[in-house]
């Protein structure tokens, strides 16, 4: 095998081939060989995307074009069928690309398990053929400032027999690239619902607001809805969620930084080795030779792959749940997604860790330029520690030691804000 055409062109080249392991199935690098050029050429504008604020709606439009966002629907709906490994590593691949891009469709994807677990047959049909089709579909529940914890103040309420929408969101990740928004409020009663608007509605405002120093490009800042009409078969409870919510949320951010590890090893790995300045008190008179640097870049590389096989485990436990859910088995579906919780919970603190540390230690094998801004490799170690205070990880060691211990599952994780006294 040519190896330095390996090296020179790692796009070109399967994981197998490039040692990042086998994929979940038979059929994956066929799957994979669709997306891979459109990954390619993601991956090309990602530095200049991120010093400029260009935000993903190409890219993001372009993979929806390409089918990737309806990798989980039906063949008989026009989807490609995709099993949840499947998914999962192809996530890697794409946040090896641009984990901007990851992270801005993560809440469509969200949404096309709430679809494709609903019982009401006819509205799934309807959405996984508008799924099928290309659409996006971005979220609308967080909201920031004093919000009860489990709370929305964005209100439904009927006003001469139309369904009204009033409130704001924030961490509206992606809603600025999608074609509808899934929002979450409380009707006057205290019900919670979940509806459908379309971005472009009178009344919905996303804005590109978001300020924080990662994950600069998702889109993820304010959402305005003033008196936005709702249409009746749009709106649903917001209980209608799909029981391994939890875990498919989070095992999205261990995808995304699992890719992100990736990126780092091969673009640190091909810094050194255009390298030709080098230090007097090395160890070669070339960087790609000295064993000390040689040994930083392989544990940037153990770290990407490691965090890998802990995505593809997560993968495996998340696929039980799913495939509990359609069993009808209530009891082995509670049973699966309980344990998909754990696994996840156990990974989750790891994975990061191995991938923030990489983002720092990258520069241990480059030169003082290698902290210029055009070459935008601060942008790992913003992006992933962002990622990693998404329902923070320092709470899975202890679930995973409560388990251990004393047999506790893990916990429902995704309500916050304030503690009402009494509550």
């Amino acid at each position: 095998m040519n190896f330095d055409k390996l090296i020179e062109n790692p796009v070109d080249e399967s994981p197998v081939d490039r040692g990042w392991g086998e994929g979940p199935s038979a059929r994956y690098e066929a799957l994979a060989a669709r997306f891979r050029g459109l990954f390619a050429d993601i991956r090309a504008g990602a530095i200049e995307r991120e010093l400029n604020r260009g935000l993903l709606h190409e890219p993001v439009r372009a993979l929806a074009t390409a089918g990737f966002t309806a990798l989980r629907v039906p063949e008989e709906y026009g989807g490609a069928g995709a099993s949840l490994p499947e998914l999962f590593q192809l996530l890697v691949e794409l946040g090896q690309a641009d984990s901007n891009v990851v992270q801005a469709i993560r809440a469509h994807l969200g949404f096309v398990e709430t679809v494709l677990n609903s019982s009401r047959r006819e509205w799934r049909a309807h959405w996984l053929q508008q799924l099928a089709g290309g659409v996006l579909v971005g979220p609308g529940r967080s909201e920031s400032g004093e919000v009860a914890q489990g709370k929305y103040t964005t209100r439904l309420e009927q006003q001469g027999g139309e369904w009204r929408l009033n409130g704001t969101k924030f961490y509206s990740t992606g809603a600025l690239y999608s074609d509808w928004i899934d929002v979450g409020a409380h009707g006057v009663d205290g019900t919670a619902y979940v509806v459908l608007v379309r971005r472009d509605d009178p009344g919905v405002e996303p804005l590109d607001d978001w300020n924080g120093f990662g994950q600069r490009l998702t889109s993820s800042g304010t959402t305005h809805y003033r008196n936005v009409l709702v249409a009746p078969e749009q709106v649903r409870l917001d209980e209608e969620r799909f029981a391994y919510y939890q875990a498919f949320y989070q095992l999205t951010h261990l995808a995304n930084a699992a890719g992100i590890g990736r990126a780092i090893s091969d673009e640190t790995a091909r810094a050194v080795r255009e390298r030709t300045r080098s230090f007097s008190h090395g160890n070669a008179d070339l960087v790609r030779h000295d064993a000390q640097v040689l040994d930083v870049v392989g544990k940037l590389r153990s770290s990407a792959y490691s965090a890998g096989a802990l995505v593809q485990a997560n993968a495996k436990a998340l696929e039980r749940a799913w495939q509990a859910a359609q069993s009808g088995d209530a009891q082995r579906l509670a049973h699966a997604r309980a344990i998909a919780d754990l696994e996840i919970a156990q990974s989750q603190d790891w994975v990061f860790e191995l991938i923030i540390d990489a983002a720092g230690r990258l520069f241990d094998a480059l030169g003082a330029s290698s902290t210029l801004t055009p070459l935008g490799l601060d942008r790992f170690w913003r992006n992933v520690r962002t990622l990693a205070t998404h329902n923070p990880k320092i709470y899975k060691n202890r679930i995973a030691g409560d388990f251990a211990v004393n047999g506790t599952p893990a916990p429902d994780q995704w309500k916050i804000g304030v503690v009402q006294a009494g509550a």
